[in-house]
């Protein structure tokens, strides 16, 4: 996609959905079969008004939240407190993806045209930053980053040359490489990256990393095995057709089984097949039975679940809990992406400052 088709669609992409009052408790909620009750989030107070798109779950006490005018938050206590940790003179950039390895330890993605796109990181906590990347190449727009471990990353940008280029790191972030794109299917017209939750670019294991796209005829998901140096290409099923459709976000609790969310991010347009799963590393992926009623941005699996996962967008929240094939609405709120750990803790984040915790 040409960039500033690029640049209008993500001015679209950020400013649409209106703000939703939170149902911490919603009639979905409250009809749970087996009497069980289904997750509802208790928003925290942040302190700003800031749209928030990148989110890194630490623990049930610790995230990284991330988003517009170059801010980024950090709780230690369950979102009591919002520490502001932005990084000096970054108030023009914008940033859709952060990943943290620790409660000192984050790396930051801001996201644009050129010299706009750059990965920042930080040590300690976020009192400073040191910029790590900067992009010198005008036809380059980086929009994700995902993290194998501590130190093995990659990072997206949309097609350069017909092929998205991928971004390396080998040392936690203080390094970046462009890989070659010889193992890289071709890019199909128009198409590109959604910068819409962090999560068009996610990992699983040491090695393995999937790519989510958008805007062209068909929606793809992009597989590698070998940390991006070679690639191979699957149909979603989700529709496109568009430069607002397309897969925005991905999640895998494994290797092998995953769940895809998108649609058409524009607000009142219709959203058909949203979702999609996969038990085959991506191979082959099939549309949910009974996908979520709207565009979904953002997807994560619910701690020490194989079945249940919940995705999130502007108009609300969606629980699976057969792995993807069936969902149903338990919040009304409005988020742009959602994270979990291990220990049982999930996040949810978005616009005006909305960062919420899972009760």
């Amino acid at each position: 996609m040409r960039a500033m088709g690029k640049t209008r669609r993500l001015m679209a992409l950020g400013l649409c959905g209106a703000a939703v009052t939170a149902a911490l408790a919603s009639p979905a909620a409250q009809a749970a079969p087996e009497g069980r009750r289904d997750p509802g989030w208790a928003l925290t107070g942040t302190g700003t008004d800031a749209r928030f798109r990148g989110l890194a779950a630490v623990s049930r006490d610790a995230a990284w939240v991330a988003g517009s005018g170059g801010t980024v938050l950090r709780t230690a206590d369950g979102g009591r407190h919002w520490r502001d940790v932005s990084p000096a003179g970054a108030r023009e950039l914008e940033f859709r993806d952060v990943e943290a390895f620790d409660q000192r330890r984050a790396v930051a993605l801001a996201i644009g045209e050129g010299e706009a796109s750059r990965v920042l990181r930080t040590e300690d906590g976020g009192r400073t930053w040191t910029e790590s990347f900067r992009n010198t190449d005008a036809r380059a727009f980086y929009d994700c980053l995902t993290f194998f471990d501590h130190r093995h990353g990659l990072a997206m940008s949309d097609p350069v040359d017909g092929r998205f280029r991928i971004l390396s790191t080998s040392d936690g972030g203080r390094n970046w490489r462009v890989l070659p794109t010889a193992g890289m299917p071709a890019a199909q017209p128009g198409e590109a990256g959604f910068a819409a939750s962090g999560q068009c670019l996610v990992s699983a294991g040491d090695k393995d990393v999937w790519l989510a796209t958008g805007g062209a005829a068909n929606a793809r998901v992009l597989h590698s095995r070998d940390r991006g140096l070679h690639w191979t290409e699957a149909a979603s099923g989700i529709p496109a057709g568009d430069p607002a459709r397309g897969v925005f976000g991905l999640a895998f609790r494994d290797r092998a089984h995953g769940i895809a969310v998108g649609g058409d991010y524009r607000a009142g347009q219709a959203s058909p097949d949203a979702a999609a799963v996969t038990g085959d590393g991506g191979a082959r992926w099939h549309r949910s039975t009974t996908p979520p009623q709207a565009y979904r941005s953002g997807v994560a699996w619910l701690p020490r679940s194989r079945s249940s996962a919940l995705a999130v967008g502007p108009t609300g929240t969606d629980l699976t809990r057969d792995g993807g094939r069936t969902w149903s609405a338990v919040d009304t709120g409005s988020y742009d992406t959602v994270d979990c750990t291990p220990d049982g803790g999930c996040w949810a984040a978005g616009e005006r400052g909305r960062v919420a915790r899972l009760r």
